[in-house]
């Protein structure tokens, strides 16, 4: 009897023994399943960021991530993303991406739409085309839809400008802003930012050199193109308000470069300034009606902060230093361009 009863407890034993050893295998398949799903290492180095267009749907960004295999086992990824309910939450953008981020980390931030904004910054862009393509490099618009807007005159009116003078809203500096910005949202960013830069100190500045913001922009663009150094714009500045304000033509050479749109040109001849072109102020009298390119804020500022003196002439100096003799009389004039067009000769520079 005693030994019938050992070998029953010993076979329940046994099938406790492997029941338990069942649930403990079961158990550990389960919590390294949970744990590859969730919280295993998952993301690679393939790419920097993960970037989420508008409009995009579960699908779209299982494709995404496929493409430039961003994770090692998309497989586990989709059913994360899943159980997180994250189709329901998908949000465009710009996603800093780090090795070995796990789904759960991964999606937690795409859910949130944490992603990392875009360092933009531009300045010295010539043609509002320039201006575009950067843009549409930088953020998921793309430079035809910015320049759809930027040729919009109705559009552009409402912020008070037109096709000729609206690249003078854009204030040249560093920015930061969501990639998935549209071009209608980067222009009312952009026109915010103007606003804050010409406060009341600079109009009020604008208005002591009688001429509106968009008219100090324009001239400061010309004054970007002459001056190689900063520390000569005030000089340069207040040469072209002293003939704007007596009405003497401005005869500004890289206005004539604009209008022939020929940016090769170092050497302005006599046949480029007989082109007929609103922007070659050595026919027109005044201001152009747009700026030759985008001004910076040194330049603007030279405008509104001009140095006070009787210059009227300018001429590159014959060191090439980059910087000017100034004259007041024509006497002077002519003797300066003299010996700038004997350096040209020298170095053989005919155009």
């Amino acid at each position: 009897m005693t030994n019938k009863k050992s070998k029953k407890l010993s076979i329940t034993s046994k099938i406790f023994f492997s029941l338990a050893l069942i649930i403990v295998i079961a158990s550990g398949v389960i919590g390294f399943n949970y744990y590859r799903k969730y919280f295993s290492p998952n993301v690679t180095e393939n790419q920097e960021y993960l970037y989420i267009r508008t409009g995009s749907n579960m699908d779209d960004v299982l494709n995404t991530i496929k493409e430039g295999k961003i994770v090692k086992n998309i497989s586990t990824f989709h059913r994360a993303a899943l159980s997180m309910d994250y189709p329901k939450r998908v949000k465009p953008g710009r996603y800093k991406l780090e090795k070995g981020m796990s789904n759960r980390r991964l999606i937690n931030m795409l859910k949130a739409g944490n992603q990392e904004p875009v360092k933009l910054r531009f300045q010295n862009l010539r043609l509002k085309n320039d201006f575009a393509k950067y843009i549409g490099e930088q953020l998921e618009t793309d430079s035809v839809a910015l320049l759809k807007l930027l040729d919009s005159s109705g559009y552009i009116s409402k912020y008070g400008f037109n096709k000729d003078n609206i690249y003078t809203m854009f204030i040249p500096n560093s920015y930061e802003m969501y990639w998935n910005t549209s071009a209608e949202e980067f222009f009312k960013r952009m026109n915010g930012e103007y606003q804050k830069f010409w406060n009341s100190e600079r109009k009020a500045k604008a208005k002591q050199v009688e001429l509106s913001p968009i008219q100090v922009s324009i001239l400061a663009a010309i004054v970007d193109a002459e001056a190689l150094h900063n520390d000569e714009m005030p000089f340069i500045a207040g040469l072209y308000l002293n003939r704007y304000h007596q009405g003497i033509r401005l005869q500004a050479d890289p206005t004539v470069i604009f209008a022939n749109n020929d940016f090769t040109i170092r050497r302005v001849l006599n046949k480029h300034l007989t082109i007929n072109s609103p922007y070659n102020t050595y026919v027109i009298n005044g201001l152009p009606p747009g700026p030759i390119m985008m001004p910076s804020i040194s330049a603007i500022d030279a405008v509104l902060n001009y140095k006070k003196h009787n210059y009227i002439y300018m001429c590159a100096k014959e060191d090439f230093s980059g910087y000017h003799n100034f004259a007041v009389t024509t006497a002077e004039h002519q003797q300066n361009a003299r010996k700038f067009q004997q350096a040209l000769n020298r170095m053989n520079i005919k155009r």
